[in-house]
């Protein structure tokens, strides 16, 4: 596996700790892609790793799937879309040396829009005509819209979009995308070569082609799969089926073209990926397979984030010494607000405990792979502020 050499001090289970401010600083990391399963808090680690990165100097376009409406607003942005758009408020990080006659930090953000990214690669690999056949066609429709794996072939596309203009105008020095939330582990890396070779299937060709020349030593097989599938789906969407490929055939080469590129791009060293996880079981069993996955496909691996952590409690009392405690307490006086709240204290150290075994059982597993834990917050983040203090929890800053 090629990990990216960013360590810091050890962890808090004594494991490798990841330099996260090493790698937003270093000028060689042009992408991060922040990856993992569902609910894991990929949008926010996404977000506030682009505000510190941009506070620390950097160029950043944040790029995220979805992200919750008070996401959006905690960047300042009533409502993201498929352009990037500036992030007000930012100011030079505590340290850092900017000045006003620095300018301004710099970070955009945006909301993958999926249907116009497909509309976009339409009208710029097709003339005016030819996209206007394909971009009307109810078969394309239903495609760019709801296909499976077509929002994270539009990601891949979307990132090969803003790392292809940032090189030419200098627009960007570091892209965070937050991947789409998939049930499985690395969707938004097979979807290009899925999509594009359901596109140029032979089987589609041959099935939708005109019965000429040799094609109609096969008309009565195809006939009757012809007939099958006209029952289940109608005539009307298979003729819209072989429309729609007609007009796309000369574009099925420069998917396959451009998803090889962005493949490319994120096995090139300048990428780093994070592993984002949650302290459970479930979650960080999921982080484990992402690791092996990245691995085999040669993709550089930066570190994993456990998110949402129980803070450790205030003082050395064990849960076994509080819940005895408690215990005599309760026997002495059954309505002790102690005896409550020293039972609260032992649940919590068990709680606290469970996750560290966790967390030892991941880099007993995984050791070459540093991990940033990230302590839970009392709120939800609702505006720069509190993407500021997970930017600082995330670098491994204690909490304020």
């Amino acid at each position: 596996m090629r990990t990216r050499s960013r360590v810091g001090p050890q962890s808090l289970t004594g494991g490798r700790a990841l330099d996260v401010d090493g790698l937003l600083d270093d000028p060689h990391t042009g992408i991060i892609v922040c990856c993992g399963s569902g609910g894991v808090g990929k949008t926010t680690t996404s977000a506030a790793l682009g505000l510190r990165a941009a506070e620390r100097g950097r160029k950043v376009v944040v790029l995220t799937i979805d992200p919750a409406r008070r996401l959006a607003q905690s960047m300042g942005i009533e409502a993201l879309d498929n352009t990037p758009r500036p992030v007000k408020g930012l100011h030079w990080a505590p340290g850092f040396g900017g000045s006003p006659g620095d300018g301004a930090p710099w970070m955009d953000a945006m909301m993958l829009d999926m249907k116009r990214t497909f509309d976009e690669v339409v009208e710029s690999q097709a003339s005016p005509e030819k996209a206007r056949q394909i971009l009307e066609n109810p078969f394309y429709i239903a495609l760019s819209s709801s296909f499976a794996g077509t929002q994270e072939y539009m990601a891949m596309e979307k990132l090969g979009q803003l790392y292809a203009d940032s090189r030419r105008d200098g627009t960007y020095d570091l892209i965070v995308v937050d991947t789409p939330p998939s049930r499985s582990a690395l969707d938004f890396l097979d979807a290009p070569e899925r999509l594009s070779s359901f596109l140029d299937g032979r089987f589609i060709r041959l099935l939708l082609a005109p019965a000429k020349g040799p094609a109609r030593l096969m008309s009565a097989g195809l006939g009757m799969v012809t007939n099958a599938l006209t029952k289940v789906l109608g005539a009307q969407v298979l003729r819209d089926m072989q429309t729609f490929v007609a007009a796309f055939d000369t574009l099925f080469g420069g998917f396959r073209q451009r998803a090889q590129k962005t493949f490319e791009l994120l096995q090139a060293d300048g990428t780093a990926f994070l592993v984002v996880a949650a302290p459970e079981d479930d979650a960080l069993r999921e982080a484990a397979y992402f690791v092996e996955r990245l691995s085999e496909d040669e993709m550089p691996l930066a570190g994993l984030v456990v998110n949402r952590a129980s803070p450790q409690p205030l003082g050395d009392v064990s849960a076994e010494e509080a819940m005895a405690a408690a215990q005599r307490l309760r026997h002495n006086d059954p309505d002790s607000l102690t005896a409550g709240l020293l039972r609260l204290h032992a649940d919590r150290v068990r709680i606290v405990e469970r996750e560290a075994r966790l967390r030892r059982r991941f880099e007993a597993a995984h050791p070459q792979v540093p991990t940033a834990v990230v302590p839970a917050l009392a709120g939800d983040v609702h505006d720069l502020d509190g993407l500021r203090q997970v930017g600082a929890l995330l670098a491994g800053e204690r909490p304020t």
